[in-house]
């Protein structure tokens, strides 16, 4: 296992820096099987936007788990999470499968758009949560006369 402490972590791509981890603690179990990440401290995700670096969407839990092989995070504890049209998601839990390309949650989820607030339990989305659908939903979305 290595234990790597107070880490911020840039990924790019095609040489541009699209992704920032920054961690308390970043664990790695490349030997276990299956080989994973774990972050007990909690995990914060920053997505940049490639013209000008502005944050377009972040992503942050109290504590994180990343499965290698199938390429799955599990989010736990003050999931919170800002999507590219500014809609925040909170939850107490969070699964993203990267191979799938989707996110989903069985727990109470509470959705806050500029005109609206939609609370459910459970709901699935494309990975960047921007098409969704939430069951058993209540809320309250303003109507003009």
């Amino acid at each position: 296992m290595l234990d790597t402490r107070q880490v911020t972590s840039l990924i790019s791509d095609s040489g541009v820096v699209r992704y920032r981890i920054t961690t308390p603690s970043w664990q790695i179990y490349d030997k276990a099987t299956p080989a994973y990440w774990e972050f007990p401290e909690g995990l914060y995700l920053e997505k940049f936007n490639p013209a000008d670096f502005s944050i377009d969407a972040f992503l942050e839990a109290d504590y994180a788990y990343y499965n290698k092989d199938e390429e799955k995070w599990h989010l736990v504890g003050n999931v919170h999470a800002l999507n590219l049209e500014g809609e925040r998601f909170d939850t107490p839990e969070l699964w993203w499968s990267q191979k799938e390309e989707k996110v989903y949650s069985d727990t109470i989820i509470t959705i806050t758009k500029s005109s609206s607030i939609i609370n459910g339990v459970g709901f699935e989305s494309n990975q960047e949560m921007t098409r969704y659908s939430i069951r058993r939903p209540t809320g309250v979305i303003p109507i003009e006369d």
